[in-house]
């Protein structure tokens, strides 16, 4: 029996909709009201004897299993007579397969992404004792999330391998184009087995075709198709490593995840090689239903569930079937019904209707447009009512302070691009001193940030009160538009675009400059390549940036504002150094190195150092300093963790390099600054689920939400000390 949205199941789990009913199974979207969290729920309809153990087996499986790409079960149950029941992480956004209906052939590095992602939680399973075997990897068991992150789901078909020939298996079914050959009879899988599976998926995803059935090739019916017939744009590498899964003969492939793992990796390009590869995806669009529950079951749904054992969705390019078997559950997007041509008829007709009863409604009700404004375009509309107050001004000192001591440049800076600075045409106020008050003002002594949202549709710079009133939107921009930094007199930002999204690095950008109220937008000089990472020196008269100009290579340059002069601070062309902050005092800069560690160099690129001691397998970021120079904060990132997972670490200023230390509290944040005074960190993190802007004190404490819009908000900045808001 099916359960209704609305109903309580367990006395734990609210439904909220069915997301999809095959002729085994059903998959439900609830809400886990002990813990206030979205969850997914599978029940199992076919309750012969053989079926309870498979579920139970599905259940033990998951159960157990922790890595970054595989979904964890929370709880299992049975309710006699009714049924079995799984309860495991919602795993929100789309599959490869809608990926693919929606884009197409997905460019290579998307691809290679994928696969790795794939490896990752593969290479897991593969070690467990027993080993687990998936046995269904397939584009529709694929999963990309709101943030881009990659989940291998659905174990209906996993098997556990324990010994030499004892197994407990689940049903053996098999997705033709998808499983291999051995998969079929009574041969005996391995991991091998799902290294095919997952060769196959990552075909359909470089060319949006089904690569033809396993067994009809094993039986010389058919022969594969090379990859460069459907996609001539694919590199030969990557071709040769997914033909390469795609062997009939177990050892003909790669016998491994990790050595599969590894030849995607060395597929890229060689200056991409040099890079850590995130494992992320450009996040598919944002759905409105998919966060608010349906109440009633009388609703309409947004998307169908169709059994496919009983029907067969059909490659667009092929007459084959895309997938079929036993307890595969579709979901497919229902589709207007309504003919194009008559539906733009039929607007272009009621159109002048339309307008004349708005400027009617305007003329004697103006309140209900601004109403309606409001309720369509909530951005546009600010509000008054502040989210959270202001915190107690209680003293807290700035974490790990060092007295630093000026750097002394041992040799002198090139006279070549050496230029007289003059004095820039707007008002020039002394930059902010980096000595920290005795005692934190109120939220940081600034009351105005500047940040990156999605609020709009398209990525656009907002301006907000730190309470979270008075929003407005200043860059109107198609392409998007992310990174606002500020002038030291706070009343200029430059930023980049195009920008859809967070990113560590941005091909194709440029850098513009734009006045605090929206006006005088002015693009900056650039070359092909992609200019990003904007840091704003103190005095105001230089934007030290990354660019990728010199091969493809991230490099750090310093523009000059007033000739627009670039200087190279790029000492090896072949190594990476980017995301470059200023010191307060204007004499040093600290960047990411390419070993992965925060250096510092001077302003004219002599005298580098590093300034974090010890590397390891991370990823770090945006590093920044405090106002009185004594530290640099940044964000890591253990580079095998692929959910994108972060700390923030601090590291007290030294001229022969420091231990750097975590923060406390300081899990999931990103784009973190100091405020003026040196008490507050502002922030962007989705420790609630969604992408918001975060405050706290320097030493972890006090950490709360300055705002909970649903729309991805990120790039947060505070506003300089020169401005006072009115």
């Amino acid at each position: 029996m099916t359960l209704e949205p609305g109903s309580l199941l367990n006395n734990r789990y609210r439904i909220v909709e069915v997301l999809g009913q095959g002729g085994m199974a059903a998959v439900y979207r609830a809400i886990d009201e002990n813990l206030s969290v979205e969850v997914a729920v599978k029940e199992n309809l076919f309750t012969t004897d053989e079926y309870a153990r498979q579920f139970r087996l599905e259940a033990t499986i998951l159960a157990g299993l922790r890595q970054p790409n595989l979904p964890r079960v929370s709880d299992h149950f049975v309710i006699e007579p009714q049924g079995q029941y799984l309860v495991m992480d919602f795993i929100e956004g789309e599959d490869l397969r809608q990926r693919l209906d929606r884009l197409g052939p997905l460019p290579e590095q998307e691809v290679i992404i994928i696969g790795v992602a794939i490896c990752d939680a593969m290479a897991y399973m593969h070690s467990r004792k027993p080993m687990i075997l998936h046995r269904d990897i397939k584009p529709g068991n694929v999963r990309i999330t709101p943030s881009g992150h990659i989940y291998l789901v659905d174990f209906g078909l996993a098997k556990l391998v324990q010994g030499r020939e004892t197994t407990h298996t689940g049903a053996r079914a098999m997705t033709p184009g998808y499983s291999p050959p051995e998969q079929y009879g009574t041969a005996r899988t391995d991991p091998r087995s799902d290294i095919y599976s997952l060769g196959a998926t990552l075909y359909s995803a470089l060319t949006d075709v089904l690569p033809e059935d396993g067994l009809d090739r094993a039986m010389n019916r058919v022969g594969l198709t090379p990859i460069l017939k459907h996609n001539l744009k694919a590199s030969e590498h990557v071709t040769t490593i997914i033909e390469k899964c795609l062997a009939i003969q177990t050892e003909d492939r790669y016998q491994s995840a990790e050595e599969l793992r590894f030849a995607l990796m060395e597929a890229r390009s060689i200056s991409r090689r040099k890079l850590p590869l995130e494992l992320v995806l450009q996040p598919p669009p944002m759905i409105l239903h998919d966060r608010l529950p349906i109440e009633t079951g009388n609703q309409s749904q947004n998307f169908i569930a169709v059994d496919a054992s009983k029907s067969a969705i059909r490659d667009k390019k092929s007459t084959r079937p895309l997938y079929e078997g036993q307890d595969n559950i579709e979901l497919v997007p229902l589709k207007p019904k309504l003919h194009r041509k008559a539906s733009t008829w039929l607007l272009l007709a009621l159109l002048p209707i339309i307008v004349l009863s708005g400027f009617g409604i305007y003329a004697t009700r103006p309140e209900f447009v601004k109403q309606a404004i409001g309720f369509v375009l909530p951005a546009l509309v600010p509000t008054d009512t502040a989210i959270l107050g202001t915190p107690t001004n209680t003293p807290v000192p700035i974490l790990a302070i060092v007295s630093k001591t000026p750097t002394q440049v041992n040799s002198p800076s090139p006279t070549a691009t050496t230029t007289p600075h003059p004095t820039l045409t707007s008002t020039q106020e002394p930059s902010p001193t980096i000595t920290p008050s005795p005692l934190p003002t109120p939220m940081g002594g600034a009351a105005q940030i500047a940040f990156a949202s999605n609020r709009s549709g398209a990525v656009e710079i907002y301006l907000m009160n730190l309470d979270g009133s008075k929003l407005e939107m200043i860059t109107n921009i198609a392409e998007g538009a992310c990174q606002p930094s500020w002038s030291p007199d706070g009343k200029r930002i430059v930023f980049i675009s195009p920008c859809k999204r967070h990113l560590t690095s941005y091909p194709g950008a440029s850098m513009f400059m734009i006045n605090a109220d929206g006006s005088s937008l002015v693009p900056l000089p650039n070359v092909p390549g992609g200019d990003y990472d904007p840091s704003w020196s103190p005095d105001g008269t230089k934007i030290a940036f990354t660019s990728l100009r010199k091969g493809g290579v991230p490099g750090i340059y310093i523009l000059n504002i007033n000739d627009h002069s670039v200087k190279s601070l790029v000492e090896d062309e072949t190594r990476a150094i980017s995301q470059p902050a200023w010191s307060p005092d204007g004499e040093q800069i600290a960047y990411v190195n390419s070993d992965n560690r925060i250096w510092l160099m001077d302003v004219n690129g002599k005298n580098r150092h590093g300034l974090t001691i010890g590397g390891g397998d991370y990823m770090i970021n945006a590093p920044a300093w405090s106002p009185d120079g004594s530290v640099v904060i940044y964000t890591r990132t253990v580079f095998s963790d692929t959910t994108g997972s972060t700390l923030l670490m601090a590291v007290p200023y030294s001229e022969t390099g420091a231990i750097p230390v975590e923060v406390p509290n300081s899990q999931l944040v990103l784009d973190v600054s100091y405020s003026f005074d040196g008490y507050w960190l502002l922030f962007t993190s989705w420790f609630s689920g969604s992408h918001d802007l975060w405050v706290m004190r320097a030493n972890g404490v006090d950490r709360h939400s300055i705002e909970a819009d649903p729309a991805y908000d990120f790039d947060p900045v505070w506003r300089p000390n020169p401005f006072n808001p009115p």
